[in-house]
């Protein structure tokens, strides 16, 4: 399609759409083995049960896996595809991987089980079913199990934004704020709640590493602790000082065990450090609730709210389970402390807002093709750096006389754009390309293609889509400009007219591959 006969220059109000919703994966049963249940509401201020308890909008079905198919969303068990907090070294190991029959390219979890852990299939597949069955937006959920021979395998939904632990313990940028403290100790207990009411109480060795946070930033519980390690193994396996005094006894998860450790997590909100909790409890003997807080807080957080929260955790690590709150409880003293009902997660965690990117197409995707699908803007800047300009090529027919001092100058702002774009400045580089652009001598669709993603950078789609379409009239059949229209639509959420983009970028990089010009 040329860009001057181009749809989108026809239909400019189709820019402005916001309101689509799209699904996490296709309910098309015929092409996609990850079909689509249970489209619930997601806002975070939904929190009563009905809306909660059938509503993990867009989790698969629960199936069997082959252990090709998992073998071939994760490279082979490559390590490189690892996602445990302790890498290899982890006795059960947890990839991130992509199955090859789904149309969507949804990243899902594998854990991979020791071998022998569950000697026994039959006895493996029943505990995984058991948990399949559950559905809930704040589980990260169970949609798969595998076994083959000695191996056994879990398949969860993918969380990408990292564990409570990473942004509680090893934040770089920011640490999390006292209102999103909050979300995740409710959303947690409305977790165990569900699993509760649906006759799976026991859960092992709850801490703030199987607390995630899903695209949209919102914590959820990991479906892995809903099962143990291996048929026999121990439930817990952190330092015995945060384990349950009865576990120590009898060697047995309760209902009320997994209430102490939930304990645990709010000292870890409260103080922003995993301390032993009869220590955390020596610290406040005296009711200075101030000497357990996190200082990256700052101060900034209500008392009032974090003696409830402290108070809560007390009565949570009793020593006789007996005298420990139900999940109910946790529910309903946590429930009155929200304070942001309307912010989303994303936004308190400082995190980028999650979108949807284009489907992917049928042929087989280049760097930048995949990168442009994933929505992967940081991908595309480093694919941009390293081709410089050697797509330019016969754009430009110079002749001596146009070596102006005009023209050296217009050439120096490029230069310094380049400079500005390498190094991640982009609102300078837009700056530096106007420039050059804006003299109108030399044309580059290099250039309009860095300066789109600049915009797309700066959250301008508008401006995006329109260098990426002046990409493609200087240059009508370079699959880059194809692919930067692409993102721009979807990031426009005009996911139809991505898609068709990127089949035609697609198409593009399949002709340039038998011998025709195109990058």
């Amino acid at each position: 399609m040329g860009c001057c006969e181009s749809t989108f220059l026809r239909r400019p109000d189709s820019l402005h759409k916001t309101n689509h919703h799209h699904h996490l994966y296709s309910s098309n049963t015929n092409t996609n083995r990850l079909t689509q249940t249970n489209n619930g509401p997601s806002s975070p201020s939904n929190a009563g049960k009905d809306s909660l308890a059938g509503g993990a909008a867009g989790c698969p079905d629960f199936s069997e896996f082959s252990l090709a198919e998992l073998k071939a969303a994760t490279n082979n068990f490559s390590s490189d595809f690892i996602v445990s907090e302790c890498g290899e070294k982890a006795p059960n190991v947890v990839y991130k991987g992509r199955l090859q029959n789904d149309n969507n390219r949804r990243w899902i979890a594998i854990k991979k089980f020791t071998r022998l852990a569950w000697p026994d299939p039959k006895q493996f597949a029943d505990e995984a079913r058991g948990v399949g069955n559950l559905r809930h937006k704040r589980v990260a959920n169970l949609i798969g199990y595998c076994c083959d021979g000695d191996e056994r395998l879990l398949v969860a939904e993918y969380m990408p934004n990292d564990t409570l632990a990473k942004h509680l313990f090893h934040w770089e940028n920011q640490t999390i704020e006292w209102a999103m403290r909050l979300r995740v100790a409710l959303y947690i207990a409305e977790a165990l709640d569900y699993c509760s009411s649906e006759g799976r109480p026991l859960y092992h060795d709850l801490n703030a590493y199987r607390v995630l946070f899903d695209e949209n930033g919102d914590p959820r519980l990991s479906c892995f602790g809903l099962m143990k390690n291996s048929r026999d193994g121990k439930s817990y396996s952190t330092n015995l000082a945060y384990t349950p005094p009865e576990y120590l006894r009898n060697g047995r998860v309760t209902p009320e065990s997994v209430i102490f450790s939930f304990g645990t997590v709010l000292l870890d909100l409260l103080s922003g450090k995993h301390i032993p909790p009869s220590h955390a409890l020596d610290m406040i003997r005296g009711k200075n609730i101030l000497l357990l807080m996190d200082s990256h807080l700052e101060g900034h957080f209500s008392s009032e709210e974090a003696t409830v929260v402290f108070d809560l955790a007390s009565q949570c690590l009793q020593y006789e389970p007996r005298e420990r709150p139900n999940t109910k409880d946790l529910v309903t003293t946590l429930a009155p402390l929200q304070n942001k009902p309307d912010v989303p997660s994303y936004v308190m965690l400082g995190i980028p807002k999650h979108e949807e990117g284009p489907p992917t197409p049928q042929q087989p995707l280049s760097p930048m093709g995949d990168a442009c699908s994933r929505m992967d803007l940081t991908a595309i800047h480093q694919i941009l750096v390293m081709t410089h300009y050697k797509d330019d090529e016969g754009t430009n027919e110079l002749s001596f006389q146009e070596w102006t001092q005009q023209m050296r100058d217009m050439l120096e702002a490029r230069k310094r754009g380049d400079v500005a774009f390498r190094d991640k400045e982009f609102k300078t580089a837009i700056d530096c390309y106007s420039q050059f652009i804006d003299v109108g001598t030399m044309v580059s669709p290099t250039v309009y293609a860095r300066r789109s993603l600049c915009y797309l950078l700066c959250d301008q789609p508008d401006a995006a889509l329109r260098d990426a379409m002046q990409a493609q009239c200087v240059y009508p059949d370079w699959s880059t400009a194809f692919y930067m229209q692409a993102v721009a639509l979807a990031k426009l959420e005009m996911q139809k007219d991505a898609a068709d983009m990127l089949n035609e970028a697609a198409a593009l990089e399949e002709k340039r591959q038998r011998g025709g010009r195109g990058s």
